[in-house]
């Protein structure tokens, strides 16, 4: 085999590997990071869902902890009344 033959038929083949790799891969490729984006994206969303869930869960507690703080004086001063009454009593049979 001669040398001077075997050069343009390794070049040819490199040739020939590398216009069909891109021909076959890069639409392969363009689809894979089409699809990295997409779920980037929907992962982002998805975080941002999730504060917001969060975001309305906290305000819903804090409306209901409120509420309940808004019972609990109602109930103290209803009840204040009573517990002078009782701690004079208290204080007077001493």
């Amino acid at each position: 085999m001669d040398w001077l033959n075997i050069a343009p038929m390794v070049v040819g083949v490199v040739f020939i590997a590398t216009v069909g790799g891109v021909a076959v891969l890069r639409p392969i490729s363009k689809r894979v990071g089409d699809l990295l984006e997409l779920y980037a994206r929907d992962k982002h969303q998805g975080v941002e869902s999730e504060v917001h869930q969060m975001r309305e869960l906290l305000e819903t507690m804090n409306a209901r902890f409120q509420l309940m703080e808004d019972r609990q004086e109602f109930t103290e001063r209803l009840l204040e009344p009573g517990r002078r009454k009782l701690e004079s009593r208290d204080s007077d049979a001493i």
